[in-house]
């Protein structure tokens, strides 16, 4: 015992002294000189956490890009705006902060954030972004949280930039929503951004993430955690299913399923954005057919408060948005707002977001085909948790979470892996009346933040992880309650509203 004591604290020293043997920044870019484009930065600061301003750039900073291409303070607020909902930032973080494009990606449109806390802990955090947004989405999220505790911090941006506001008379252009004159035009939906992008960009943050922590601190991570929310959840499951030498486990929040059939988003958005209009003119009435139809779709109830209605909010800014981008990309015969003048119509094409019918598509095109590429496969072969709100109104929990749950368990029973419980454990921690934004809570008190748990369940995953410390079981987290290692309701939440 005492020679490995000994062993660990000189490889320690060691490193410690590497670390500090030159300019850190000089170490880093030297070893990432080929990876990232000349034009990376790489900066020592006093504090890596928001708390200091220059750690999130400001948005449109790009050169040469257009407005909300690149838009990283926006970003960090998607996933939670409210102060209270943040982790604490109690003390300051010194160390090195790398970003830039990644210099091989044929798009050149990749970018990559690396930093590195000069009082390292060993371990690496690796984060998906959300929506298309920048790799500073977790910066509030996650990144504060992990810093503090002396994990490098590393994320990217799928690939891809922002958007960028465009027109009708554009062919890959999208409505905000059904009453918006807005249209904006999404990076990702041009050539050569295919969403099977998604997964190899976790990948290589990772592989860069690595590279750098050695050349920094002289070895590579002993532990790497996946962590993300939304599509990031989604490259956080492609993570631990398709790159377990690469990943220990990982955390994914609210993650988008994907599956060649039923359910995925161009099978659940269309019945949301059609209804709408006529449940909103029958006064938010829960006894509308309208209504009834959402519901039927797999949708939480609405909350209505007054004038204000939760389905309204994810309405304006997500159903018809989000339905056309992802069937712009997987379905680009498909005629989304009809058929431009002159243009002959293409064969088997119906026009509307709310009247896209998945299976009928299915022998009219390859969107079959296309969303299987990116599918996720619930064969994960790293320890994951995913946590997930169950009045979440852009990926309903029966029809994501719940889904992709099913999946593992599927995939589960065909291993014949005696290690399968301690090596692949999978649990789903359901927050009551959770949603998909964390701010709707302002306008909808009934709501609950999903961040705490969040941060709960990674914490707990690294302690199974470390040291073996058994996983709570799936449960549901009822309000104002926490992940349990008793749990009062092991399983699925009974309802997916409850008042309080």
């Amino acid at each position: 015992m005492r020679i490995q004591v000994a062993c660990c604290i000189a490889a320690l020293s060691s490193a410690a002294a590497f670390a500090d043997s030159k300019d850190p920044c000089q170490q880093v870019m030297a070893a990432l000189a080929n990876r990232l484009d000349k034009d990376a930065t790489c900066v020592h600061t006093d504090d890596l956490t928001t708390t200091n301003p220059n750690t999130t750039p400001q948005n449109n900073s790009l050169p040469g890009r257009p407005a909300f291409a690149f838009t990283p303070q926006t970003d960090r607020d998607v996933i939670t705006v409210e102060p209270a909902s943040r982790p604490k930032i109690e003390k300051k973080v010194p160390g090195v902060q790398i970003n830039g494009y990644i210099a091989d990606d044929p798009q050149k449109q990749g970018r990559f954030l690396l930093r590195l806390p000069d009082d390292w802990n060993g371990r690496l955090v690796v984060a998906g972004a959300s929506g298309t947004r920048s790799e500073f989405n977790g910066d509030f999220a996650w990144s504060d949280y992990v810093l503090q505790q002396g994990f490098a911090y590393a994320s990217q941006n799928k690939g891809v930039l922002n958007l960028r506001l465009s027109a009708a008379t554009d062919p890959l252009a999208c409505r905000l929503n059904f009453e918006s004159p807005v249209f904006v035009h999404f990076f990702d939906n041009d050539d050569g951004q295919p969403f099977t992008r998604w997964a190899s960009f976790m990948a290589q943050a990772a592989i860069l993430a690595r590279r750098g922590t050695e050349a920094r601190y002289g070895r590579v991570p002993r532990k790497t955690y996946a962590v993300g929310t939304s599509n990031g959840g989604y490259q956080v499951r492609r993570a631990v299913e398709s790159f377990p030498s690469l990943f220990d486990g990982g955390v994914d929040w609210e993650g988008t399923y994907v599956d060649a059939g039923a359910p995925n988003l161009l099978t659940d958005l269309p019945p949301a954005i059609l209804n709408f209009p006529d449940y909103r003119a029958s006064g938010f009435s829960a006894n509308s057919t309208a209504f009834k139809n959402i519901v039927a779709a797999g949708y939480p109830p609405d909350i209505v408060i007054g004038t204000a209605s939760l389905w309204a909010s994810y309405s304006g800014q997500f159903w018809e948005v989000t339905q056309c981008q992802w069937q712009k990309r997987n379905d680009p015969g498909y005629q989304t707002y009809g058929v431009p003048k002159g243009t002959p119509p293409v064969q088997g094409s119906v026009n509307g977001t709310g009247t896209y019918n998945y299976v009928a598509r299915l022998s009219a095109s390859d969107v079959g085909k296309n969303m299987a590429a990116f599918a996720t496969t619930g064969n994960i072969r790293r320890p994951l948790i995913t946590v997930a709100g169950t009045m979440d109104g852009l990926l309903p929990i029966d029809r994501h979470a719940r889904a992709y749950a099913r999946k593992v368990a599927e995939a589960q029973a065909e291993r014949d892996d005696d290690d399968r419980d301690d090596e692949v454990a999978y649990r789903l921690y359901e927050v009551q009346n959770g949603n998909h934004i964390e701010t709707f809570r302002v306008a909808f008190p009934q709501l609950e933040h999903i961040q705490p748990h969040a941060r709960a369940a990674f914490d707990k995953l690294v302690e199974f992880v470390e040291q073996r410390k058994a996983l709570p079981a799936s449960q549901c987290i009822p309000h104002g309650g926490s992940i349990a290692a008793n749990p009062a309701q092991p399983g699925h939440c009974k309802n997916l509203f409850e008042e309080h």
